[in-house]
């Protein structure tokens, strides 16, 4: 009986031990992520909060954890804390972070189910632009066609949208854009009315004369329709 209430005891110890420590870990590591936040040092706060999230794991911590880790570029460790699934459930920040990772990942047909789910929950022009923008890269016109549709009635003038790509960065009227991939949709839904789709990127450009990604795109149309025709495709007319 002596031996058991004294492995009892040790026990007891111990655990308590074990407990005392967890919580001044625990302590440490939130004075830890709180410094680290008001430092600005991301790598800091996402070390701190790895930490905070093995002590004491929590959905919330996740999904911000993920944040902070698509925010400094680090899109795959993101999806690799949040998953690929369609959650209609996940909270908007991790909904947010998985379709904005998964896109930068060049995984449309994974983003557009993300993207989804945050239209269906707040509609707005820029995520229509990014499903209408998606769907075409996946071959989903009709899908694409809904949000076209959506954008060019719901723009607003003031409502502007960046462009990343070129150099310096640039931004124009989300209307112009959303025009612009009118004339693409058209292009593409046939190929034989170039006519039609540089009218339609004119208008893009009469909204947004600096529209880089417009002008190039015209200017590839017109040279297309500038070029002779081939011997087949002559003699099929």
């Amino acid at each position: 009986m002596k031996k058991f209430l004294l492995v009892f005891i040790a026990g007891t110890a111990c655990f308590s031990a074990a407990a005392q420590s967890n919580t001044e870990l625990k302590t440490h590591y939130e004075a830890y992520y709180k410094q680290m936040k008001t430092q600005g040092d991301m790598r800091g706060a996402i070390n701190a909060l790895t930490h905070l999230n093995v002590l004491n794991p929590s959905q919330e911590r996740t999904d911000t954890l993920a944040y902070y880790y698509a925010n400094s570029g680090q899109n795959l460790q993101a999806v690799k804390l949040l998953g690929t699934e369609k959650d209609p459930q996940a909270s908007d920040l991790a909904v947010e972070v998985k379709a904005a990772a998964l896109k930068a990942l060049n995984q449309p047909q994974l983003a557009v189910q993300q993207y989804d789910i945050l239209f269906g929950r707040k509609p707005d022009v820029y995520l229509a632009y990014d499903l209408l923008d998606l769907n075409l890269q996946i071959g989903k016109t009709a899908e694409a066609k809904t949000y076209l549709d959506y954008g060019i009635a719901n723009a607003k003038d003031d409502e502007m949208l960046p462009f990343y790509q070129s150099n310096p960065p640039y931004q124009v009227p989300i209307k112009a854009a959303f025009i612009y991939q009118k004339g693409l949709y058209e292009y593409n839904q046939d190929k034989s009315q170039l006519d039609t789709a540089i009218a339609t990127i004119d208008e893009a450009l009469a909204i947004a004369p600096n529209f880089k990604l417009a002008q190039q795109i015209r200017e590839i149309l017109v040279k297309q329709k500038e070029a002779p025709a081939t011997p087949e495709a002559s003699d099929k007319q």
